[in-house]
């Protein structure tokens, strides 16, 4: 058994609602939850959208391998309504990296494994820059330590505030 935490997230429709789905999902088909974050709202990160953002972090325990638990969980994004391809097409007409979408469930962390293909990055690349992950992370796993970095969650999150703070 390996112990994966993903990240879960939503800004269209009723995304509680699907959240709760994939939530339901995930148990069902790509291992055992142990352990789940409140649903955080936040603003939308690299672009602009009119709805606001809920996420939730997950753990869970799980037999599948990276890859087969990535398979998985776009077997389920796809299943409650995202569209990748007119995803791409929004964010090309907007000139925009990111755009707003029903469902997206990313892999934060794999065990303590590193992988870098083009199909698959973990820990996810950018996960330190976005308190809209470390939120959640920071309920139910503050003291998981990113492989890269050697620090916690915790003060992964205490950095980007930091940072931030000097922003301002």
């Amino acid at each position: 058994m390996a112990r994966a935490i993903i990240i879960t997230g939503g800004n269209l429709d009723n995304v509680k609602a699907r959240l709760r789905q994939a939530q339901q999902m995930i148990n069902e088909r790509l291992g055992v939850i142990l352990r789940c974050s409140h649903m955080y709202e936040s603003e939308a990160w690299g672009f602009t959208a009119s709805d606001n953002f809920l996420n939730q972090a997950i753990e869970l325990d799980t037999d599948l391998t990276p890859e087969e638990l990535l398979q998985g969980v776009q077997a389920i994004e796809k299943e409650l309504g995202r569209d990748r391809t007119a995803e791409a097409a929004i964010k090309a007409a907007n000139g925009e990296a990111y755009s707003s979408r029903k469902i997206d469930i990313d892999i934060l962390f794999y065990d303590d494994v590193v992988i870098s293909t083009p199909e698959l990055t973990i820990p996810h690349p950018l996960m330190h820059e976005r308190d809209f992950v470390l939120a959640p992370l920071s309920e139910i796993a503050p003291s998981k330590i990113h492989p890269i970095f050697d620090k916690t969650v915790r003060e992964l999150r205490g950095e980007l505030h930091a940072r931030q703070s000097m922003e301002k």
